[in-house]
């Protein structure tokens, strides 16, 4: 098993950055990759990013692209999600997922984990 917990949501104004962060831990080594993903009130769940454990491997929804940045510090089995030039469209809860694969994750059918999300809010 593998326990994913986010933090660093909250409400922000329009143009303003934000740093989500989750911590993984458990089996950790189970789950090669780390990724990204959010819901906004009455839409399904889309992809933002996923990054790789053990390489520099990274790719980001078109939505987010040149805004978002995913990372990893293995040492403290964490990933983040540096979020900068928020829009409104923006807002939603955001999960944290684990897969075996970056292909696994990116897809959304295949996370074997999830966090319970964390709330973002962008005001305009």
């Amino acid at each position: 098993q593998v326990q994913l917990v986010e933090s660093g949501g909250g409400l922000v104004q329009a143009g303003d950055s934000l740093r989500l962060s989750c911590v993984a831990s458990g089996r950790t080594f189970s789950s090669s990759a780390m990724g990204w993903f959010r819901q906004a009130a009455g839409k399904e769940r889309e992809f933002v990013a996923v990054i790789r454990w053990s390489a520099v491997d990274t790719y980001y929804a078109d939505s987010v692209k040149g805004r978002f940045t995913i990372s990893r510090d293995n040492a403290k089995n964490t990933v983040y999600l540096q979020m900068n030039s928020l829009k409104p469209e923006d807002t939603a809860v955001y999960y944290c997922a684990a897969g075996k694969t970056i292909a696994a994750v990116s897809t959304g059918s295949r996370v074997d984990y999830w966090g319970k999300g964390t709330l973002v809010t962008v005001s305009s």
